[in-house]
């Protein structure tokens, strides 16, 4: 795929000038004549100064769980990412496996502050977490922007914690759903290209300045699944605007939640293996193991996680009983699985 053209390259440089043109333009204003010397300056200046505010929405996310969370096997018992600044009230947006299951959460801004943060809401159906600084940070949020104007090979720039020197450009190599097999299921993600190491809960900033990805997963095939090409897959913007005030307001979004079991599956060869079975979760207790080969949901078969995600999902809200069929050794078993909501599973940091 040819990422570049010329319409990219322009926009690409307006990002450059935004982060990094500062020094070009002041190098250029010693040379040029005295009227348009004075011009480039004032351009500087406005350019640094938009930097500087679009850098300071940039937080590093650090994270301590809970004494026994169910999250540390996979995730760990301390994390670090990256947080957004979205609004005047110091609402930081982040991708949220880097913070489910704390104990203690703490910020550290650009200007060096470290601060405790506390976690206003989570949504397992986006991966969203939301935090809040316990005092005020007093710097310019990032705008939310528009995901849906994105194209494919516009570019745009990673700002993951660290600064002016942690900053990347990539390009919009895709826009398509993702499934991942631990539940979870996007109608439609940014994978973008090249790759940065730094991508939970990083930036993603379009040729206007705003927020329009926040980073989740380094990913192998960014153009389609089975063509290999390295990059990130971001969790696009216009998903969290719906549901930022239930968040903010009740820690969760509105609604019934989806029905969980706690399975990870891997498609191959037109079949989902069971890979892992979550200790307690509702598949653990009906009796799904790893290795078992999941062949439908009732008489229905499912071959995608996406089949299985929304057949799973059709059933009614968490609690529902979902039917599965497995082929568990030699021998097709039926098992009716008691639903629950995923919040139900994860621990939460006790209150005195």
């Amino acid at each position: 795929m040819r990422l570049v053209d010329c319409a990219s390259v322009r926009a690409a440089a307006l990002l450059a000038a935004i982060l990094f043109g500062v020094a070009a333009t002041s190098q250029s204003a010693q040379t040029e004549p005295r009227g348009r010397g004075v011009q480039s300056k004032d351009v500087g200046a406005q350019s640094d100064k938009a930097a500087q505010e679009m850098i300071s929405a940039i937080v590093r996310v650090k994270m301590k769980a809970i004494a026994g969370a169910r999250s540390n096997s996979s995730l760990g018992s301390t994390r670090e990412g990256t947080g957004v600044v979205i609004d005047e009230q110091g609402h930081i947006v982040t991708i949220g496996y880097i913070v489910i299951e704390a104990e203690s959460i703490e910020i550290t801004t650009q200007d060096g502050r470290t601060l405790p943060a506390n976690l206003v809401g989570y949504d397992h159906a986006t991966g969203f977490g939301l935090l809040r600084s316990t005092v005020p940070l007093d710097v310019k949020p990032m705008p939310l922007g528009d995901p849906e104007r994105l194209e494919v090979r516009d570019p745009v720039m990673v700002l993951p914690a660290g600064g002016r020197e942690a900053a990347s450009f990539a390009y919009v190599v895709s826009r398509r759903g993702f499934a991942g097999s631990w539940e979870y299921l996007l109608e439609s993600a940014i994978f973008t290209s090249p790759p940065t190491l730094q991508w939970a809960g990083a930036a993603l900033v379009d040729r206007e300045g705003k927020l329009v990805g926040v980073g989740s997963l380094l990913v192998r095939d960014t153009v389609e699944p089975g063509s290999p090409m390295p990059g990130n897959m971001f969790v696009p913007v216009d998903i969290l605007k719906p549901i930022l005030s239930d968040l903010i307001a009740r820690g969760r979004r509105a609604g019934a939640p989806r029905p969980w079991l706690g399975l990870a599956t891997e498609a191959a060869q037109g079949r989902l293996f069971v890979t892992r079975v979550s200790p307690d979760s509702p598949a653990a207790l009906a009796g799904v193991r790893p290795g078992d080969i999941l062949l439908g949901v009732g008489a229905e078969s499912v071959k995608t996680h996406e089949e299985l995600y929304r057949k799973m999902w059709s059933m009614g809200p968490a609690g529902v009983d979902v039917p599965l069929r497995v082929l568990q050794g030699g021998d097709v078993r039926d098992l009716k699985v008691r639903s629950i909501d995923r919040f139900e599973y994860f621990k939460e940091r006790p209150t005195y």
